[in-house]
């Protein structure tokens, strides 16, 4: 799907566009997102987590905080974020602070969840060894037990975290690779933004 990269000034009124037409065409999960952390030894670590709300305000997803990831921002603060998707031959990659989300926003979202992904979140000590599959689905037995006909609470571990992008660059498949890119920078969170094309 082709597309003017240089017609949208706002790189987020241009995302939620791409957004929409990646929820309609998209197979599974137009939603989900590359992050990269980086670790105590300043290596770069990458896994696959869900964008669960985007606008001027950043860029969401949901973990528990005391996970891998949760530990790497703790520690360093920073990320970068990339969408792939397929269906429309399109990327998006972001780069920026992270600071975490209100217990409000981390609260409504958790209960929002389903009743099983809730008891999962608290079940699962993320990232931790793991002595054999049986523990963990024991514990998610025991709190399926405890927590039955009422909504578990939110773990204090459990929250959101927000990506607040310095830089975001969209990308569009072009005939023999030659691509479109358009790269959007500004020096801080609230100032203006600034693009150029890039080549491909």
């Amino acid at each position: 799907m082709s597309t003017d990269l240089f017609a949208e000034p706002d790189p987020f009124a241009l995302f939620e566009a791409w957004f929409a037409q990646a929820c309609v065409s998209e197979l599974n999960d137009p939603d989900a997102m590359s992050l990269a952390t980086v670790d105590e030894h300043g290596a770069p670590d990458v896994r696959v987590v869900l964008l669960k709300a985007h606008g001027p305000g950043g860029f969401v997803f949901y973990t528990n905080r005391q996970s891998a990831k949760g530990v790497e921002l703790a520690a360093n603060p920073v990320a970068a974020l990339a969408l792939h998707w397929k269906s429309l031959r399109r990327q998006v990659r972001v780069r920026g602070p992270v600071s975490l989300a209100t217990d409000a926003m981390s609260d409504a979202y958790f209960a929002s969840r389903s009743w099983g992904s809730r008891i999962s979140a608290i079940a699962s000590q993320q990232s931790r060894p793991l002595a054999d599959r049986g523990t963990l689905e024991a514990t998610a037995a025991e709190l399926e037990a405890r927590y039955e006909g009422v909504d578990p609470p939110r773990p204090a571990h459990w929250g959101g975290y927000v990506v607040t992008p310095i830089t975001i660059e969209f990308w569009q498949d072009g005939a023999h690779r030659l691509h479109d890119r358009r790269l959007f920078t500004r020096a801080g969170p609230g100032a203006r933004w600034e693009s150029i094309r890039l080549c491909p």
